[in-house]
């Protein structure tokens, strides 16, 4: 079993076998977690959503704020009148008796 030396500042070295075995590189940082037994296990720390960022490939132009704006006008004017009722044109379906 592993097992590392804490010096007088609190620190420690992970020996070589668990930072591999737990993919730890430079500058990872570590979540401390109590277990049942009152003991704790260690995680690296998982990233923030910030770190997808680029991840998913964009296939067109580029979009202005204001076109997106103007699509989700767009679309939402085009739900608006699908859902409207037509029966004050003359068309009796749908009228009350």
């Amino acid at each position: 079993m592993p097992t590392a030396t804490m010096t007088s500042k609190g620190q420690i070295t992970i020996p070589k076998d668990v930072r591999k075995a737990l993919g730890l590189k430079p500058g990872v940082r570590i979540d401390f977690y109590q277990i049942e037994d009152g003991g704790y296990a260690l995680r690296p720390k998982t990233g923030s959503i910030m770190d997808m960022s680029g991840c998913l490939a964009h296939l067109g132009p580029p979009i202005t704020v204001e076109e997106m704006n103007q699509a989700i006008l767009d679309r939402a004017f085009e739900l608006d009148e699908a859902t409207k009722s037509h029966a004050a044109g003359g068309d009796s379906e749908g009228q009350a008796a």
